[in-house]
């Protein structure tokens, strides 16, 4: 088999190189450890966050769920039915606007937030990091997410 030349362009292009397949390999993994550590909460990774969301603001519309969580209301809906379905918040049409659905938690789904408090250690024990590199690697995160978000086209 013969070696191609290592010119900048060739190593521009190796799997190894790219920022994407870091952050993507990076994710794969984080979403294992989390499987692992949502497993006892009867949640996915998706519905976790979703309850993180409310269990800081309970009673949002789906739209305001979508945009924190930066997903479109297609793929929101089946994550809030398959939560509703668990009895973990209720749906309904706001009063003041029809078009609005907006979500609340359950008792059951408040109930919930005390046993997720263990998630964020097992988290950081995984990563194995000390905490002020995890917060500067967060900051990092969030900075390339909005540099790309500014620079994506919709």
């Amino acid at each position: 088999m013969a070696t191609k030349p290592d010119t900048k362009a060739a190593r521009a292009l190796k799997l190894d190189n790219q920022l994407c397949f870091a952050l993507y390999s990076t994710s794969l993994a984080m979403t294992k450890v989390y499987r692992q550590l949502l497993t006892g909460l009867d949640l996915t990774y998706p519905q976790y966050l979703v309850m993180l969301v409310l269990w800081e603001n309970d009673g949002l519309t789906v739209s305001a769920i979508g945009e924190r969580l930066f997903l479109d209301s297609a793929t929101l809906t089946p994550l809030l039915k398959r939560l509703e379905a668990a009895g973990l918040l209720t749906r309904a049409r706001s009063p003041e606007d029809e078009r609005q659905v907006v979500i609340h938690l359950s008792r059951a789904g408040k109930a919930l937030r005390a046993k997720a408090a263990a998630v964020p250690e097992g988290i950081f024990c995984a990563a194995g990091l000390a905490k002020e590199q995890l917060v500067t690697l967060k900051a990092q995160l969030e900075g390339l997410r909005d540099n790309l978000h500014a620079n994506a086209a919709d």
